[in-house]
This record gives C-alpha cells, structure tokens and sequence, in this order.
C-alpha cells in the first residue's frame, strides 16, 4: 500500500492523528481541507458560502485524484469526502484506507467550541451532528481497510494505525 489515508466524523482526529502518523513513519503529512483552502485561495468556510456545497465536493474530489496520485503521504481527508463513492474509488486498492472511530458524545465534547465547520452552523447542532453522523458512520466503515479505536491520544491511535499498517505488509 502507498499513501495511508484517514477518515471518520469531524473532530474523530484525523489531522492530530495524521501528524503524529506522519512523524513516526518518516511520510508527509497533508490535510485534505487545508490542501484544497490553499488551491482555492479561501478557506472552506469561504468555497461553501461562494460555491456551495456541491462546487466545494467537486474541488475536493479533484485533491482527492491528485492526492492517490502522489506517493507516501498520511492524509488526512475532510469529514464529508468519504460518503462519496467517486472519493473512495480514487484511493481504493492502491492506498489503505483508515477509519477513526471516535463515539459521537466523544466528538461532540471536542467540537463543543469549535465554530468552523459549516455544516455545524445551525441552531439545531446536537439533533444535525447525531444525524449526520449516524448516516456517515456505515459509509466510513465500508470505505474502511481498518478501522482504528480513536478516542484515545493522537500519539497511542497513531502507533495503533502504524502497527496494524505494518502488520499487513509483512
């Protein structure tokens, strides 16, 4: 396998994770969202309010064709670029795919703060995050090659991601 690539539900870790994965195995790390504000020229805030969220998942699967181009790389991709077919396609039996799965409460409690996420914008945010998480959560696994405990620290769920990666080439 090339690139590893990590998914799960906003706030699950995968950028923390990502790095510290990144560290350890002597790969680069990228961030798929960071990556596309940088192409973009506007953050992601930006692309949905300018573009919407459809124009934003067209940038995004572009980064995602581009990134399973490119060799030895930790990504980590955006929340919602797995619940789409064409994204895991783009990676699929060529990369391995890593689910972070952090229970919702645990994902709630890191987000409690967080005023980034445009989905999350709402005045409905607990009932909208449950929603969309319990509609993610199959689409993650199913995508997934492994799937990873990730409510732990960055750095055990990193060397638990790297482990079981190395593992599987043996």
């Amino acid at each position: 396998m090339n690139n590893i690539v990590l998914c799960g539900f906003m706030g699950c870790g995968k950028s923390t994770v990502g790095k510290n994965l990144a560290r350890k195995s002597g790969r680069k790390f990228v961030d798929m969202d960071t990556y596309i504000e940088e192409k973009a020229g506007m953050t992601v805030s930006e692309i949905f309010e300018k573009h919407g969220e459809n124009g934003f998942r067209d940038m995004e699967h572009e980064v995602c064709l581009e990134l399973a181009e490119m060799n030895e790389l930790v990504i980590a991709s955006g929340g919602g670029a797995f619940t789409f077919e064409r994204n895991v396609n783009a990676f699929k039996n060529k990369d391995i795919i890593v689910f972070l799965d952090v229970p919702l409460e645990v994902i709630k409690n890191r987000l409690k703060n967080d005023k980034t996420r445009p989905l999350l914008q709402r005045p409905d945010r607990d009932k909208a995050m449950k929603e969309l998480f319990d509609k993610r959560y199959p689409i993650y696994k199913k995508a997934a090659d492994i799937v990873v405990a990730g409510q732990h620290t960055p750095l055990k769920t990193a060397y638990q991601v790297m482990d079981i990666v190395e593992s599987r080439k043996k």
